[in-house]
């Protein structure tokens, strides 16, 4: 499975994004999906993962209210819907496959596809 994340760009605080991740085929349907991101000088953290199905989703709590994670199988896409975006929400922002847990894990050791990161800048 390769994944292609997409959306990034530069946006005031209070604005949104919404970022994308295409998967290279349907195998992708059955795993569930995370959004990671990792700052400068900081390590890779987690953001939200939704089930294979779309059934559940989970978030990060710093980001829980203003982000909403989605999956459409039959585009085989993934989005990352970003509201309210602060300063602190600037990272790289990375999409990444689990074909271990049918919810998704909380880390990224737990994910064995990635795809190459797409850049967030939040301006205040």
């Amino acid at each position: 499975v390769q994944l292609q994340a997409s959306g990034g760009g530069l946006v005031q605080a209070g604005g949104s994004l919404r970022l994308s991740c295409a998967a290279s085929d349907r195998t992708y349907n059955y795993y569930a999906m995370g959004w990671f991101r990792q700052a400068p000088g900081k390590e890779r953290e987690f953001v939200a993962a939704i089930s294979w199905n779309g059934g559940s989703t989970k978030y990060a709590d710093s980001v829980k209210g203003r982000f909403t994670i989605s999956r459409d199988n039959a585009k085989i896409t993934v989005a990352l819907q970003m509201n309210q975006l602060k300063p602190e929400d600037t990272a790289v922002y990375y999409c990444a496959a689990d074909p271990n847990n049918l919810s998704g894990g909380y880390y990224s050791r737990e994910y064995d596809y990635w795809g190459q990161g797409t850049l967030v800048t939040v301006s205040s």
